[in-house]
């Protein structure tokens, strides 16, 4: 068996629209093509016996075992290695249970497709799944420990924190979207100008002289002196040799900890002398990156963390360090162990709390205490195996908010504003927090910026806290706010970047500040920003990121699609041109209708109140109306087409082109926009395929609110040309002949390109074409054809994008093509598209059209601007 790729998916996409984080493995089965499970010996028993677990897989039976009956009766090998992949991801702790198998339209492979929780464990089990079943089939021995703890660790490695991942998922319950920003926890929460952002507990709103003052230990306990709050007896010192005169001035028993500390390291408490109190005084420094160090009074009690969001206490929880009880038997390691069989603790932040590892820390305890890890400790006595209360490193947290005295509810409201912290963690030691820390001799030790959520959402004992709630009351106060901004998705065969471009004009024009994708490049207010092929999700998740834009046109291409799902879970409106062959044969998509499938994922993410902008003239752009959740739209070339006239009906939106005009019809009632020939796009109303991409921008523009005026002056002001449309339909006008540039890079387009040359007069017509790599011999054969009848002459370059084939195998493609229609037209071969344009313009007849198809704009641009400017120089000079 062999892997041809793994991707992943992290939007929407081909295999769903609503589960989106899925691996896509494409896997050859080489010679076991020809050996479902029933036909290996052995191989049932040896599956059942090495995944008892996978009983519980349902399979296409729908019933417990379903899978194993499956395999019994024989299955292919790659639906057998999808539910290892989903076994193994659940023996790692990952409740996972998505999964397709399905031909990849090539003879033995397959794509196998299945969800994961973290996308480096996904990659991981594809890879293992398949070592696995190779080993299962070979009848050799697999040992999976080492396979499910890298999978852990690589969770633990990548997830985002408990914290973090709590104000995430409350976002999403409320319709928020997300992006993570970076492999730590910072995240964003809305898109473009909307956005707030968190890191961990620490939000965009969070006061930094805050945070600053939270993480001087010596100021804020300065601070809390003067506004009179309990807190410990202290000094702060630098030098080892004031140590000394610090321990007599505080008395003991003491704290030491470093000034910056955080999560409790460097802090050792209860130290009952001098001695102790060095060795304390060094480990702090260790953790120090200041090297300041606070020593005070060590205040007996229990542990309490108050937790303040937006000034307000929201929880409480008593926090008790890892611990044994003894039971007069069973040594130290032997508790731990019994311990750790709780079925809530867990590796790292994987369960509600934590397992207790010995480290050397707590060999050092045990060791103070004169004991060792395989002494016995008495029935019923306690013993504290760390030194703080951490759940990090296996302490447990009670909740206590209900029980929590008024007068310290107060304080730690109070500490909030004296600190100036939105979001803080306020741990005090005292013997009773159900009364005042003045009458308990209680103190507070710390104020914390960022504090952890986990004690709260999870406690060991007591009522959990939505304590993320809170967050995103702050973040987004007013009801109903989700942070987005308005997203419109264009996706479609032909002619999407244009009405990409229009609507994103339109809009600008409107006052937004536009941030949109095309095929050649990411603009942000009109400023190109990335160039290239930007029609994937990481160039919509770059609009969705820019703090400047409150308004994104993002262009959806197949590719990115099929490559990682979109950028987005959701949009305002999904707009699809039409669908034609292109791109058959790629990625496992052989005919139209799967194409459209993938074209589909565009409208059946809009959200439902939003709108899918259809094509009423293409069935299979018609037929998506079919599985949107959302109002649908329709466009159409034909005012009396039934599609539109049943709709009108029904009160709906359309828009026609009429009598001349481009129209929104609001149920029957008709909105002229304009003529369409006094519409720059359309070349005097000669480009029909550019009439049709204006039907959908206006309908968007309507939908959004946008008036008649304004997308009137959006229109005429929006030229074709190399900079408001790059590479579409930009007509170049010289003395004794013009130039015409089109990306028309596949037989529709060459289509609709042909309509309109043949609008144009010309003493004789040259077309300069290419072959497209990634396309099917009979699509390059018949842009050849279609050539033939365009153009008196015909030259075929061939000098970029191959895409898997060779520059003779293209060439003889487009001219078998040409031949198919007719034998005798003059045809040249200039493999170079610079030396092909500079052959056609030296050699231009008076009065000729040269056409450019070109599927690498900028170059083409660059070399018939610069013939632009040496005409309006005196003359072309093609030594240059």
């Amino acid at each position: 068996m062999k892997i041809i790729s793994i991707n992943a998916m992290r939007g929407p996409n081909y295999w769903s629209v609503r589960r989106h984080k899925l691996i896509v493995m494409v896997l050859d089965l080489e010679e076991m093509e020809e050996l479902p499970s029933n036909k290996v010996d052995g191989f049932y028993d040896r599956l059942k016996t090495m995944f008892p677990s996978m009983y519980e897989h349902r399979c296409s039976v729908g019933e417990p075992g379903g899978f194993f009956q499956r395999v019994e009766e024989g299955t292919w090998m790659g639906h057998i290695i999808e539910h290892i992949a989903l076994e193994i991801q659940t023996l790692a702790g990952m409740d996972v249970g998505f999964g397709r198998t399905r031909g990849y339209g090539e003879k033995g492979v397959y794509n196998v497709v299945f969800a994961y929780m973290e996308e480096k464990v996904g990659r991981y089990a594809a890879n293992c799944a398949v070592k696995i079943c190779e080993a299962l089939i070979k009848g050799e021995e697999y040992d999976m420990t080492d396979d499910i703890q890298e999978m852990r660790e690589l969770r633990e490695t990548e997830r985002l924190g408990p914290s973090t991942g709590s104000i995430v998922e409350e976002a999403e319950s409320r319709g928020i979207p997300w992006i993570r920003l970076n492999k730590y926890s910072l995240c964003q929460l809305g898109y473009g100008a909307n956005q707030k952002r968190i890191q961990a507990t620490v939000t965009s709103e969070t006061s930094s002289i805050g945070v600053e003052l939270a993480c001087d230990k010596e100021d804020t306990k300065f601070l809390l002196e003067q506004a009179e709050v309990e807190v410990p007896r202290g000094d702060i010192i630098r030098r080892e040799s004031s140590l000394k005169e610090a321990c007599d001035y505080v008395g003991f028993p003491l704290v030491i900890k470093p000034v910056d500390g955080n999560h409790g390291r460097g802090i050792t408490v209860d130290i009952q002398n001098y001695d102790d109190a060095l060795i304390a005084f060094r480990n702090a420094k260790e953790s120090s990156r200041n090297g300041i160090i606070i020593v005070e009074k060590f205040i007996t009690g229990e542990d309490y963390r108050l937790l303040v969001i937006n000034h307000v206490l929201v929880a409480a929880a008593k926090r008790t360090p890892a611990h044994v009880i003894g039971d007069g038997k069973s040594t130290i390691q032997e508790l731990v162990d019994e311990v750790n069989n709780d079925p809530r603790r867990g590796y790292g932040h994987e369960n509600v709390l934590t397992q207790i590892t010995i480290n050397d820390l707590t060999t050092g305890i045990i060791k103070e205490a004169g004991l060792s890890l395989d002494s016995v400790i008495p029935e019923g006595e306690k013993f504290i195996l760390k030194d703080t209360a951490n759940l990090s490193t296996g302490g447990t947290a009670e909740d206590v908010t209900d029980i929590v005295h008024p007068a310290n509810v107060a304080m730690a409201e109070r500490i909030s504003k004296i600190i100036d912290l939105d979001i803080c963690g306020i741990d005090v030691m005292t013997t009773d927090i159900t009364k005042p820390l003045s009458e308990t001799g209680g103190a507070v030790l710390e104020v914390n910026a960022g504090p952890g959520f986990r004690m709260h959402l999870a406690p060991t004992i007591g009522l959990p806290r939505n304590v993320a709630a809170p967050v995103i009351d702050k973040l987004f106060p007013q009801k109903g706010d989700t942070g987005r901004i308005p997203i419109i998705a264009v996706s479609g065969t032909n002619g999407k970047t244009t009405t990409t471009r229009l609507i994103a004009h339109i809009a600008k024009m409107k006052g937004f500040r536009v941030g949109y994708t095309t095929s050649d490049g990411v603009y942000i207010q009109n400023r190109l920003l990335m160039s290239g092929d930007c029609t994937g999700p990481a160039s919509s998740e770059f609009v969705l990121k820019d703090p400047t834009v409150n308004f994104a046109v993002l262009e959806c291409a197949r590719g990115g699609l099929l490559r990682a799902g979109l950028g987005f879970k959701n949009c305002d409106i999904g707009i699809v041109t039409n669908v034609a062959a292109d791109h058959l044969g790629l990625k496992g998509i052989h005919t139209i209708e799967q194409l459209a499938k993938v074209k589909g994922v565009i409208p059946e993410t809009v959200l439902p109140d939003g709108y899918a902008i259809l094509n009423a003239d293409d069935d299979l752009v018609y037929d998506m109306r079919r599985t949107v959740n959302c109002n649908v739209a329709l466009f159409s070339m034909d005012e009396n087409n039934p599609r539109i006239k049943a709709l009108q009906r029904l009160n709906g939106i359309t828009a026609v082109y009429e009598n001349g005009y481009v129209t929104i019809c609001r149920g029957e009632w008709k909105m002229r926009i304009m003529k369409a020939e006094n519409i720059p796009l359309t070349y005097g109303g000669k480009a029909k395929f550019m009439i049709q991409n204006v039907l959908p921008a206006i309908l968007a523009a309507n939908i959004q609110g946008i008036s008649i005026e304004d997308m009137k002056a959006a229109l005429e002001s929006f030229i074709p040309s190399a900079t408001q449309t790059p590479g579409r339909l930009n007509l170049f006008k010289f003395n004794d002949f013009s130039i015409l540039l089109d990306y028309a890079h596949n037989p529709a387009g060459m289509r609709a390109l042909q309509k309109f040359t043949n609008e144009l007069d010309a003493t004789s017509k040259v077309g300069i074409i290419a072959g497209i790599g990634d396309r099917r011999e009979e699509d390059n054969n018949e842009m050849g054809s279609i050539a033939a009848e365009m153009f008196d002459e015909i030259i075929i370059r061939q000098d970029k994008h191959l895409r898997g084939k060779t520059e003779k195998e293209l060439i003889r493609m487009l001219d078998d093509g040409i031949k198919m229609k007719d034998p005798k037209k003059k045809t040249m071969i200039i493999p170079s598209e610079k030396e092909a344009i500079t052959y056609a313009v030296k050699n231009a007849a008076k009065g000729s059209l040269i056409v450019l198809c070109s599927d690498v704009v900028p170059d083409a641009l660059e070399l018939v601007k610069s013939f632009k400017e040496m005409e309006s120089n005196g003359g072309f000079n093609f030594e240059a």
